[in-house]
């Protein structure tokens, strides 16, 4: 059993610990705080504030809210969550994977299906736990989603978003969210299936601030790879130049993909050689099934 436990948050006085965690998570920027009425609000009509505790102490949070999508029938509800932040003592212990596990079941419970939420395309941890291990899907690619954003993490860069979908009644997700384990491919079974990369990394002397190339190839293969930064933050950190570089970049490539009907479908992390490489895997027409 993991050393905390998840339950729902629903007090005042709980929210007040929600708004001191988005600060820890999230430095830097006071107005971006989701602040503790606002999100007692929510909880009172439909929406859903998890938490994350070790003891008494408050170690990540989750919250999401109800919403409307329109599409070719017309409105219908959907779930858009909004947040997930975990404390940076407490990264790459499972924390994340379990709030938006038990956010599965709550909003299943709700008798919703769809769960949508938006994140930086260039994070590699983030596509890991989006796509690989929850089974989301995207086709969606958002320039400047939020503007100017002016958190720690985000300030300069345009705010370029990937909306996921997330099917939760789909046999992918529940073979993701299954407590049996599931294999996971990893590069090899892609390059041994003849999967496109659409482009190769050019050697650097420091791979990682390795420089996106000058072109791409258009896809043309049932499947494609698109390689990213490993560690985009400590890229941003270290040449920011570069960083405005790969947005610019990698939104051209995904709005190209996006628009010629690829999906993203799974991510791969590949630490076979001296460098570490991370990809996305696109499939053309991929059902959301599989």
């Amino acid at each position: 059993m993991p050393p905390w436990n998840i339950r729902l948050i629903e007090t005042p006085e709980e929210m007040t610990a929600v708004e001191a965690l988005q600060r820890l998570v999230w430095p830097g920027s006071e107005t971006d705080v989701v602040p503790a009425h606002l999100l007692v609000t929510a909880v009172h009509n439909g929406g859903l504030v998890l938490g994350a505790f070790d003891g008494e102490q408050l170690i990540g949070f989750l919250f999401g809210f109800p919403g409307i999508e329109i599409v070719p029938d017309g409105p219908r509800p959907k779930h858009c969550s909004h947040m997930l932040g975990v404390h940076p003592d407490h990264r790459s212990a499972g924390i994340g994977f379990a709030l938006k596990r038990a956010q599965w079941q709550m909003v299943r419970q709700q008798g919703l299906d769809h769960v949508t939420w938006t994140y930086d395309p260039l994070l590699s941890r983030n596509a890991y736990l989006n796509i690989t291990r929850l089974g989301a899907v995207c086709n969606t690619y958002h320039r400047s989603e939020y503007g100017q954003m002016r958190d720690g993490l985000n300030a300069g860069l345009p705010s370029d978003r990937f909306q996921v979908d997330w099917w939760i009644n789909t046999k992918r997700v529940e073979r993701r969210l299954s407590r049996r384990s599931r294999t996971t491919l990893d590069l090899d079974h892609f390059e041994q299936a003849g999967t496109q990369r659409l482009y190769t990394l050019a050697s650097s002397p420091d791979p990682s601030l390795a420089r996106p190339p000058k072109g791409f190839s258009p896809p043309s293969d049932r499947l494609a790879l698109i390689e990213i930064p490993s560690d985009f933050q400590a890229l941003k950190a270290a040449d920011f130049e570069l960083a405005l570089d790969w947005r610019f970049f990698s939104r051209e490539v995904f709005e190209t993909v996006f628009a010629a009907g690829y999906l993203v479908t799974d991510f791969v992390y590949d630490r076979s050689g001296d460098t570490p490489h991370s990809l996305y895997v696109l499939a053309h027409g991929e059902s959301i099934l599989s």
